[in-house]
């Protein structure tokens, strides 16, 4: 299954679906750090509001693109986490380790704007 990543502006913005299997993710993952190359995006948005499961490797996938990310110069905000997801990873010791996190999309998108117009993310 394809995951959709789409532009706006200089943001890459994904969700990522309920039935993700660990061949998808891998897939997401190349998929991601390729289009932050062609794209030349200054920040990417990652929806995770569809899970309400995490495995430990759905935890490390998350948290290994949006290390991945950064490592390219690209702004990461993880949002849209509901409460058990969190509580699960917590419990796990697999938290989600420098990685920015927001309540939703809204909040992400202001939280990434805000980086890029205040130029705290380089051109």
């Amino acid at each position: 299954m394809k995951i959709a990543i789409l532009k706006l502006g200089e943001v890459l913005i994904t969700a990522l679906p309920l039935d993700l299997i660990d061949e998808d993710a891998m897939q997401f993952q190349n998929d991601l750090l390729n289009e932050i190359n062609d794209r030349d995006a200054k920040a990417v948005i990652i929806d995770i509001s569809a899970l309400d499961l995490v495995d430990s490797f759905m935890a490390r996938i998350i948290n290994d693109s949006a290390t991945m990310a950064g490592l390219l110069g690209t702004e990461v905000v993880v949002c849209g986490m509901q409460p058990q997801v969190g509580t699960t990873l917590i419990e796990m010791g697999r938290e989600l380790l420098g990685v920015e996190t927001a309540l939703n999309l809204d909040l992400a998108m202001a939280r990434v704007l805000m980086k890029i117009n205040d130029g705290n993310i380089e051109p």
